[in-house]
């Protein structure tokens, strides 16, 4: 058996990062693990407990409640992909609607809640052969990754790409709301207090505005191949 590696994909909301690493997992037969979707979860969790309110944050109520939320990613055969249950519920679904996304943000800004994420994610990362895309794999999670890539688009891409999405999974969504939030989000994770977005010093820079998946895809093949063979 050659060498595993981990691969830690970080970049900016909407960037195409999830199905990117999707691709190279399935490829490598690596485990793919969707830290964001993580922070989704728990944000869920809290939106249904009342913990959310009218901007409002119960802080005592979410720290407390974290020893009660439980995250794993299943393999789903009939589409290929992994999805996300939280307490095993299947909530793929609702945890990529906009209100969700309105509220990860702040979430993922609670120490506790990073502190637990991070140990999940390096617990599931010990065997290495993974690929994990998020804010902070890079430079948080796994610093010592074997491979950094960081991926940026344009804003107008990013909306759209993220509009076609929910479309496609026939959630009604407004174009002008997601760009919106698109641009919130990236002003919040540039300037959190914990864990800001940012491009470690040793990572790849992958601008993929005019790019395919497949494109994406024989870019990274080239930056594997010199890490498996040590060049």
């Amino acid at each position: 058996m050659g060498k595993k590696l981990i691969i830690a994909i970080d970049g900016y909301s909407s960037c195409g990062k999830s199905t990117f690493a999707r691709a190279i997992a399935g490829e490598m037969n690596y485990i793919y693990i969707d830290s964001g979707a993580m922070y989704r979860a728990v944000t869920l969790y809290c939106m249904r407990k009342g913990l959310i309110e009218e901007g409002y944050l119960n802080m005592d109520g979410i720290v407390s409640g974290l020893k009660d939320i439980h995250i794993s990613f299943i393999y789903n055969p009939d589409i290929s992909e992994y999805e996300t249950f939280l307490n095993s519920e299947n909530v793929e679904r609702e945890i990529r609607g906009v209100d969700v996304s309105s509220h990860v943000s702040r979430i993922s800004q609670i120490p506790e809640v990073r502190s637990r994420m991070v140990e999940l994610q390096r617990q599931i990362g010990v065997f290495k052969g993974i690929v994990m895309d998020g804010r902070d794999i890079g430079t948080v999670v796994f610093p010592d990754a074997d491979i950094k890539i960081f991926m940026t688009a344009s804003v107008d891409i990013r909306a759209k790409r993220r509009y076609d999405e929910l479309r496609q999974k026939n959630i009604k969504v407004d174009f002008d709301e997601i760009k919106n939030n698109i641009i919130s989000r990236d002003i919040a994770d540039e300037n959190r207090d914990i864990s800001p977005l940012r491009r470690a010093d040793d990572a790849i820079v992958l601008d993929n505005t005019r790019m395919t998946v497949p494109e994406q895809m024989e870019w990274v093949r080239v930056i594997i191949g010199k890490k498996l063979h040590g060049s």
